[in-house]
């Protein structure tokens, strides 16, 4: 492959600069910096040069150079200054994310295997420059210091989850909140769709799913709470919508993983067709949250191809690799107390509720398989009672999960994901104690989300790759508004950020809350609320 250049002419002209920051301030923390003698001056005019195949990243910078500089730099295929390159002889070390950042006396140069390893060069290179710099034409010289940074990720999945079932945000959120994702280098949203307390994304099959599915009549104000909130809640993604959002993710080198609940969590969907619930009672949307009564009348074959076309919409929109299926608590006193379910597991010789959600979640598992992707649940699909709430009776379970399926852990005794990566499944750490923000930061300080290691202590070595990396979720039942959502997000969003990236070796608390300070100026002029201690 031919190397592919992109330049930024960079110029010493103006006199008396100041630097850009003092010392290097970026977040994820880079793997390694080496400093030399000397600095460069940035120069309002330039030139960016880059052939078609970065022509992505090339306007992204031009328009970040844009907003600093006054004036929008022109794209060319030729000219010196700033070398951007894809370059496949590069140590493997690096991988398809990392980059080799050099900034010289007259010149900067960012070199990866990847377009995407570029664009994570360039985020490393906006935090280089003044906080203000995005927000407004700068005046001031921009003094940077001589330097290379070799840099790659320590996890391939750095996921953030926003669940709008609960509470719908809407695409100008969504398209913020990915903004802030790809500064920090993190490269999968987990989008939370379909619960009990609404249906977000449209169907075209069963258009019912949104026109009822997606409205309640009123939402519950605090946990164990008879007191409502005496107002209604709707809202919804058409098609055209999610694919805006994808298209906006994909320049920013994030995928988006859409969560489809199954079997439990699906009281909307019942509310919209009742015909697929196993109550036969529910006939509105949720109001109260929780883990409910209903779940799909999975025995029934009407009910399968109704989540199978479910399926086969969601996958036709989304173009990346994984489903996720959610799986998580399901009522099994419900379907033990169901005839037609009690028959259909005497036929198909499952012993217990478990192996029945096994043998479900394994045909869901085939079916995404199908369609060449991968199938991902919270860790309940394993089969593990992580509650601790069945009977002696129903701890026996003959059901194995698909091989090809990823673990999602979120609760239970850390061996279990031993247990998993033995076994052979790829597994994402989401332990709900370490990573779930809507937990008060008395709850989840920000020290302790820094600490995370998504490798539990003691995993053997040769599991480690199993651990693919981490997810941290932004559930929003008692989470309303914009501003109090921002304000359990940031900043503990920035320390995940480090924790997927960044070596544990050149992890620092005290320097990462020094760091910390220059984001929230950025976060304070972009008009985004954060928790201040």
């Amino acid at each position: 492959m031919k190397i592919i250049k992109l330049f930024l002419l960079v110029v010493l002209f103006w006199s008396d600069p100041t630097s850009a920051q003092n010392g290097i301030n970026i977040i994820p923390q880079p793997n390694s910096i080496e400093y030399s003698e000397g600095k460069l001056i940035l120069d309002k005019d330039l030139a960016i040069i880059a052939e078609d195949s970065l022509g992505n990243e090339a306007h992204f910078l031009s328009e970040i150079l844009k907003k600093g500089f006054g004036q929008k730099p022109g794209i060319k295929s030729k000219g010196k200054g700033f070398h951007l390159e894809i370059d496949k002889s590069l140590p493997e070390v690096i991988g398809d994310e990392g980059y080799i950042l050099e900034i010289g006396e007259q010149e900067i140069s960012i070199k990866a295997h990847t377009a995407r390893g570029v664009f994570y060069g360039i985020q490393s290179f906006r935090q280089l420059l003044p906080e203000e710099f995005e927000f407004m034409t700068y005046k001031k010289d921009i003094s940077l210091p001589k330097l290379k940074i070799t840099d790659h990720a320590r996890f391939s999945w750095r996921s953030f989850m926003l669940d709008e079932s609960r509470h719908f945000k809407g695409k100008a959120v969504v398209k913020d909140l990915l903004d802030q994702m790809a500064l920090l280098k993190m490269n999968t949203f987990h989008w939370h769709l379909t619960d009990d307390q609404g249906w977000r994304i449209e169907i075209k099959k069963y258009p019912k799913l949104t026109e009822i599915g997606s409205k309640r009549k009123d939402t519950q104000k605090a946990r164990k709470s008879d007191e409502r909130t005496g107002e209604p809640h709707e809202g919804f993604y058409t098609q055209q919508d999610i694919k805006e959002v994808i298209e906006y993710a994909k320049k920013l080198h994030i995928e988006i993983v859409p969560e489809i609940e199954m079997p439990g969590h699906a009281m909307a969907a019942i509310a919209a067709y009742p015909w697929l619930g196993s109550l036969g009672t529910t006939k509105e949307v949720s109001v109260i949250f929780g883990k409910m009564d209903d779940s799909f009348l999975i025995s029934d074959p009407k009910v399968v191809k109704f989540l199978e076309d479910v399926l086969d919409e969601v996958m036709n929109l989304f173009p990346g690799n994984v489903v996720h299926i959610g799986g998580d608590e399901v009522n099994f006193d419900t379907w033990q107390n169901n005839a037609e379910i009690q028959n259909y597991m005497e036929k198909k010789n499952l012993k217990t509720p478990v192996d029945l959600q096994i043998y479900f979640t394994n045909g869901i598992s085939n079916y995404i398989d199908e369609a060449g992707k991968r199938m991902m649940g919270w860790n309940e699909i394993m089969g593990d009672d992580i509650h601790g709430e069945r009977k002696s009776e129903d701890l026996e379970v003959e059901q194995k999960l698909a091989s090809s399926a990823i673990v999602h852990f979120w609760k239970g005794d850390l061996k279990l994901i031993n247990r998993a990566v033995e076994e052979g499944y790829d597994v994402v750490n989401s332990n709900h104690w370490d990573t779930y923000l809507d937990y008060t930061y008395e709850r989840l300080p920000l020290k302790k989300s820094y600490a995370f290691d998504p490798v539990p202590k003691g995993l053997e070595e040769r599991y480690h790759a199993k651990i693919l990396g981490l997810g941290t979720q932004m559930w929003s039942e008692w989470i309303p508004t914009v501003e109090k959502m921002e304000k359990q997000i940031y900043p503990r969003l920035a320390a995940y950020a480090e924790v997927g990236w960044t070596s544990p070796d050149q992890k620092s608390f005290e320097r990462f809350q020094h760091k910390l300070e220059l984001l929230k100026e950025r976060w304070e002029l972009k008009g985004i609320n954060y928790h201040s201690d």
